[in-house]
């Protein structure tokens, strides 16, 4: 059974709005039939099948469509078990259910919808975007399990089983990565719980049964013969604005959402020098930055802008980490790096140059590790960072400490190019 949501844009209301209808495809039949929804073409998504965020109320909306599709889902189930073949009455019926038939029979408890209710409630309790959008992906992925595999995902009977058919579709099916699948698990543990306790489900799985790895990654930052690289490149104009803002992350730390919202409100005088601060987007942490020369330069060189909404001049992030492997490119940092993969369950590594994996994270790493280099102690990095958890500063510690054994091994000292200067 296939479902599909399209548009009859022949059939338009006095305010040129059109209905939504919903086809089902069965074994050799089809029907059709509408779902109550109206919207003008341009609120309508026709590739992704739902209404764009321009709809008023545009993500209940959707979730009525969700909701439909799941019900139809469940219908065609009960249909295939007893044999019947399905009619447009009974898809009717399914979709505009009377009230009588609605107060005796119980709904399914379908994994997706009660995502999006954990969502709401989530959103209602104040937690970051950051969250939610890990929730929203949740919810898509059991979705997408639920229309490839045709198997209605209830936490009244999610068992052991049931979860390893998901991680194999996830696995071989998505061809998601490791560390994307064991945060896939993380968020499905956080959901179930909330079933189980907030809503009084019996959910039957042992949640800590519930197991999904993550694989050490490599975590990649610049040393400061890339950082001179970067500095003094020959870029088209493009390009430039990208890697001024890479450089000022790597000169402050910040997270691409906390460069991407630093407002001129943020930058601040104190003791004779310049200082940021703000409130991280990600864990609402309040942080104070002192702004090195080589920082404040970046700033100043867009002052000149006018008055501005932002301080400096961020593009989208997907944009960005696209333009950054031009800019390493152009940078020279070609130097060859392993990185290791695992794609359908097999371990594959291979060689890629430097630039490949040039990201706008890569220059939070870069601060922390260069940091520690200079002898930041790891608690200072924690502040300076927002880090909620200390041993999340410690693991660029423990690469440090790493480097300086090798220098060691090599030098009998430390040389001082090691320590980059002008930040």
């Amino acid at each position: 059974m296939v479902t599909q949501f399209i548009l009859r844009t022949d059939k338009k209301d006095s305010a040129g709005r059109s209905p939504v209808h919903l086809v089902v495809y069965f074994d050799g039949a089809r029907l059709k039939c509408a779902t109550g929804e109206k919207c003008k073409p341009a609120d309508w998504n026709a590739d992704r099948q739902k209404f764009r965020a321009s709809f008023p109320l545009a993500e209940e909306a959707n979730g009525l469509l969700a909701r439909l599709a799941t019900d139809t889902l469940a219908w065609w189930r009960k249909l295939r078990a007893s044999g019947e073949a399905p009619t447009l009455a009974g898809l009717r019926a399914v979709l505009r259910p009377a009230p009588a038939e609605v107060a005796a029979t119980a709904a399914p408890n379908s994994i997706t919808m009660l995502n999006t209710e954990h969502r709401e409630a989530l959103r209602a309790r104040g937690y970051a975007n950051h969250t939610l959008r890990q929730r929203k992906m949740l919810c898509s992925w059991l979705g997408n399990y639920e229309r490839d595999r045709g198997e209605l995902l209830d936490p009244t009977t999610y068992d052991l089983a049931t979860h390893d058919r998901v991680l194999q579709y996830l696995h071989f099916d998505r061809n998601l990565a490791q560390n994307t699948i064991a945060s896939f698990v993380r968020g499905l543990k956080v959901f179930l719980r909330w079933c189980r306790e907030e809503r009084a489900m019996s959910v039957p799985v042992e949640l800590r049964k519930l197991q999904g790895k993550h694989a050490d990654v490599l975590k990649m930052w610049l040393s400061a013969e890339d950082l001179a690289a970067l500095t003094t490149a020959m870029l088209p104009a493009h390009l430039t604005q990208v890697r001024d803002v890479l450089l000022f992350c790597c000169y402050t730390g910040l997270r691409y959402s906390d460069v991407w919202a630093l407002q001129p409100g943020n930058l601040h005088e104190w003791d004779g020098a310049r200082v940021l601060r703000l409130v991280q987007t990600k864990t609402r942490t309040g942080v104070s930055i002192y702004l090195t020369e080589a920082a404040g330069a970046i700033i100043d060189r867009y002052a000149a802008d006018g008055e501005r909404a932002r301080l400096l001049p961020v593009l989208a992030n997907q944009v960005m980490n696209r333009h950054l492997k031009q800019v390493g490119k152009y940078a020279g940092l070609t130097a060859p790096v392993v990185v290791t993969e695992r794609i359908a369950g097999e371990v594959v590594k291979k060689s890629v140059p430097k630039y490949e994996l040039l990201t706008s994270h890569t220059a939070r790493h870069t601060f922390a590790t260069q940091s520690l280099l200079r002898g930041m102690p790891v608690e200072v990095l924690q502040k300076v960072m927002g880090h909620a958890k200390i041993q999340t500063s410690a693991q660029s510690g423990e690469l440090v400490n790493k480097i300086k054994r090798l220098e060691l091994d090599a030098y009998g000292t430390f040389p001082h190019s090691f320590y980059p200067a002008g930040r």
